[in-house]
């Protein structure tokens, strides 16, 4: 017989407590460990070969990004998102109070610049800014309900491609060569394309690689410029040429030997041994002679308009890059280099409509020739096409002006290609198109959807810096499930 404790009534009362307290105590931990972020990957990376290609984290549905980015703040409100009840109530006041946006007081609701008509089989109402693409609006799945952090150019572009506000974070296109390397071995993993007539207003920060290693910052160049000092001086002839790197590269090889597991040279090397291929692979890339007529003239890449043919000749050189496995493309239409507010941008504020018949053809045809040629050679089926700005304009005009303020409460992104649902929209601004009402979604959801088709969790996909996991969409983002195909 083992002896037993007496209880009473008091302590078993004090007992079942205590049990209670500790089950339910056990309970929430279980439920915040099931629901706590998963483990950093971070990929790894042969220091001597840093593009190779790598794996997903899943099966990717697009193996390459498009990303065309419309410097300026491009206005969906006479593009792509057409608000009826704007059209009814023009020259009225915005129901509320008196508005103070970026540049001062706004004015009366202002129907759309273009008239809006519906397109393809979805019967989607794109306006005749954007003719050309609208003829491809059954290819395309819209956001009309995006946001974004800031009203100001600079640090919302910096927000579209890496984020932050800040300067000195890595760009989408770096993240994802970090992450997945590249299929081409003669060329960067990443190239940034800049508008013929200049940087966007962030510039380099648009594509450049923060605090991950350089070696996955985008490479900027387009069709009229190509890559600088890659040239081979006239004083040294082709055999020497060959000669000089052939012997370089037994000297880089024998240092290497004699210093196995350093890191850094060995991707010193390897970014010279890229240089040295590019010499040969970049001329071939960007010589669109070798293009037919019949593919020149879908671009508008004939056009008498100079900058359009320029233009049109960017996304030409982005297609055949695309064509030879570089995995991000980031091809900007504006500039604030040759020019300032609304001149060679989309930043309407003052006279919208005359800016935007200028803007409208030079960006339309080529990127609708883009679209239409990536469809045709099959490329859209692992290739995803992003349209982005920083962010839209509100649908007043500005007081006393004939043009829009900033809005980054509400704007359209589209999306097609590999792996999204289209013809589809999800998503809406009020009415007037000034706030995203219907299921708002932020940058970080944005940047977290392009990752996922790419085969990559964003939760997951980190850097270690200065004692953060840093990544990408920060501590935020949800990947946009319905708009998944």
């Amino acid at each position: 017989m083992f002896p037993h404790s007496q209880t009473d009534r008091r302590g078993f009362l004090g007992n079942s407590a205590t049990l209670l307290g500790s089950t339910a105590l056990a309970t929430l931990l279980a439920r915040d460990t099931t629901t706590a972020a998963p483990a950093p990957i971070a990929p790894s990376i042969n220091a001597g070969q840093p593009h190779a290609a790598r794996h997903a984290h899943f099966g990717p549905r697009a193996r390459q990004v498009v990303m065309i980015f419309c410097s300026g703040g491009f206005s969906p409100l006479d593009s792509f998102d057409y608000k009826p009840e704007l059209v009814r109530r023009h020259g009225e006041a915005l129901p509320g109070k008196n508005l103070i946006t970026f540049q001062g007081e706004q004015g009366s609701l202002t129907r759309p610049l273009y008239p809006f008509r519906p397109r393809g089989e979805s019967g989607k109402m794109v306006s005749t800014l954007v003719d050309h693409l609208g003829e491809h609006a059954d290819e395309m799945c819209f956001l009309h309900s995006v946001t974004t952090k800031t009203n100001t150019h600079g640090p919302a572009e910096n927000v579209m491609s890496t984020g932050f506000t800040l300067d000195g974070f890595p760009s989408i296109g770096a993240w994802m060569s970090y992450a997945l390397g590249s299929e081409a071995d003669n060329l960067p993993a990443f190239v940034a394309i800049p508008d013929p007539r200049g940087k966007p207003q962030s510039s380099v920060n648009n594509w450049g690689p923060g605090f991950l290693p350089a070696a996955f910052q985008g490479t900027d160049f387009n069709a009229a410029s190509p890559i600088r000092n890659l040239a081979r001086p006239g004083s040294v002839s082709p055999a020497a040429d060959t000669a000089t790197r052939r012997f370089l590269n037994t000297l880089n090889q024998k240092h290497l030997d004699r210093f196995p597991g350093d890191s850094q040279l060995a991707a010193r090397i390897a970014s010279y041994q890229l240089a040295a291929r590019m010499q040969l692979s970049i001329p071939r890339v960007t010589d669109l002679s070798t293009e037919s007529r019949s593919m020149i003239r879908l671009y508008g890449a004939d056009s008498p308009n100079q900058l359009k043919a320029a233009f049109a000749r960017n996304c030409l050189l982005a297609r055949r890059l695309v064509e030879q496995g570089v995995r991000f493309v980031q091809l900007f239409n504006g500039s604030y280099q040759t020019g300032g507010e609304g001149t060679s941008n989309w930043d309407g504020h003052k006279k919208l409509k005359v800016q935007y018949d200028v803007h409208g053809p030079i960006l339309d045809q080529p990127a609708a020739g883009l679209l239409a040629d990536l469809k045709q050679r099959g490329l859209l089926e692992d290739t995803l096409v992003v349209f982005c700005s920083e962010f839209g304009r509100m649908p007043t005009f500005q007081k006393g002006a004939s043009g829009r303020d900033h809005n980054p409460d509400g704007f359209t992104v589209w999306m097609a290609g590999a792996g999204v649902k289209a013809p589809f929209s999800f998503g809406a601004t009020d009415p007037f198109g000034h706030r995203a009402v219907e299921r708002p979604i932020s940058v970080h959801d944005l940047h977290a959807t392009i990752l996922h088709l790419a085969g990559l969790d964003h939760r997951r996909l980190s850097f270690y810096h200065n004692g953060i996991q840093r990544r990408l969409t920060d501590v935020h983002g949800h990947v946009v499930q319905d708009v998944l195909a």
